[in-house]
């Protein structure tokens, strides 16, 4: 017997799966063919005007890999472009984003305590400024074409710093790291979308006209695959922030998320530098587990939100004032709340999992879907039935739920 909440569920399930296959095989392609290019030996002259090659063995195989700089004599039949994986990446997953922090905006957007917004003016903040990050990333990159990509570096790097302050101070602080992400994310789907892609079939159609391509197609391509190549960690780190709370919820949320992205760029140096054979730069871990060191000490700085009111308002209301809310509240205070509490008493806990807090009326019913579909719908909480919930009383969570949202 499916209702909304469940069907809901499992349809955000069906897109986050897909966001993981898909973001499994956009970063995977991304990762081997930057290998691929830095790992190329270009110091032979090879017959068939190649810039370089370089075999390898796999799957019990031999692959012999040549890269042309534009094309070889004849146009091959059955040439693959290498784009949905990203496309279908970001489709899932700003899915997602409208799932849970559109449509779940008072609960998962919007923090009256940092910025009491309305759910329209949060979505629009949200919306805009997922459009912004590719204009000014954009702009950045035209403005520095010719520059040192170092400083180009330098000044995404002053831009993403800017608005991690920018969605700490509007957003709940999951919220913001997970917007954080979508900017980044944003950012990397649309160097696929508009500039390779269109820049690939530039150079394509001018071969196949019997053009001789301009290199600065291929050029600015391969620009953009690398920011995405040193951007693409960070993202991963802020998708999987909102599963721990000392990430997103500390005081400096903000400069932590800063640091990540400085995390991802020595990360990658290495790999890099490796492939390129270049170096085997291992300070570069040092330095990596330096920054890491500094962003667990910053989260265990004191929290800074205010609590919570005491008293339920906006949507939480119909639910504190549905009939069986009083069980359900005995329930939880007796069952959740010595580990979803501001100090928590279960023994091996120091916060509340998830930054999840059940101790008030208002925080009870502001989860109350959660509550309904872990603890009453699926066995899910209390973790191994550690508080031994009995089925009575997930049939009252059950009850209680129905009547709030069938009224």
């Amino acid at each position: 017997m499916y209702d909304f909440a469940a069907m809901g569920a499992w349809i955000e399930f069906a897109v986050r799966w897909l966001h993981v296959i898909t973001g499994i095989a956009w970063i995977g392609s991304s990762f081997y063919f930057i290998a691929l290019d830095l790992g190329l030996h270009r110091d032979r002259n090879l017959a068939s005007g190649a810039d370089g090659e370089e075999w390898q063995v796999h799957g019990g195989g031999f692959y012999h890999i040549q890269k042309y700089l534009v094309a070889p004599d004849n146009m091959p039949d059955g040439l693959i472009w290498h784009k949905w994986q990203s496309y279908w990446t970001w489709i899932s997953g700003f899915v997602l984003l409208v799932l849970v922090y559109y449509l779940g905006a008072e609960f998962y957007l919007i923090d009256p305590t940092i910025a009491d917004l309305a759910v329209w003016q949060a979505v629009g903040i949200s919306l805009a400024s997922l459009a912004f990050g590719w204009a000014a990333y954009n702009a950045l990159c035209r403005l520095f074409v010719d520059a040192n990509q170092t400083t180009l570096m330098v000044a995404l790097f002053g831009v993403l710093v800017a608005m991690s302050y920018f969605y700490t101070s509007v957003f709940s602080g999951r919220a913001a790291m997970l917007h954080l992400g979508a900017f980044t994310a944003t950012i990397m789907s649309a160097n696929v979308f508009r500039i390779i892609i269109p820049n690939q079939k530039i150079v394509v159609a001018d071969l196949m006209a019997g053009r001789t391509p301009d290199a600065k197609y291929g050029k600015i391509a391969k620009q953009r695959s690398t920011h995405n190549n040193y951007l693409t960690l960070p993202v991963i780190f802020l998708m999987l922030s909102n599963h721990y709370p000392l990430a997103f919820a500390t005081e400096f949320t903000w400069l932590i998320a800063s640091l990540v992205f400085l995390m991802g760029v020595t990360i990658r140096h290495y790999f890099n530098s490796l492939h390129a054979r270049t170096g085997n730069p291992h300070w570069t871990w040092a330095v990596t587990a330096l920054i890491f060191i500094l962003i667990v000490w910053l989260s265990t700085a004191p929290m800074f939100r205010a609590e919570e009111p005491e008293t339920a308002q906006g949507s939480a209301l119909k639910f504190a004032q549905a009939d069986g809310f009083s069980d359900v509240q005995d329930i939880v205070l007796g069952r959740c709340s010595m580990c979803h509490a501001a100090e928590p008493v279960w023994e091996g806990l120091h916060w509340a999992p998830k930054a999840v807090r059940l101790e008030t009326e208002y925080q009870i019913a502001r989860q109350a879907r959660e509550i309904y579909l872990q603890a009453g719908m699926s066995h899910a909480m209390p973790p191994a039935n550690l508080s031994y919930m009995e089925e009575e009383e997930r049939a009252l969570i059950v009850a209680w739920y129905l009547a709030a949202t069938e009224e």
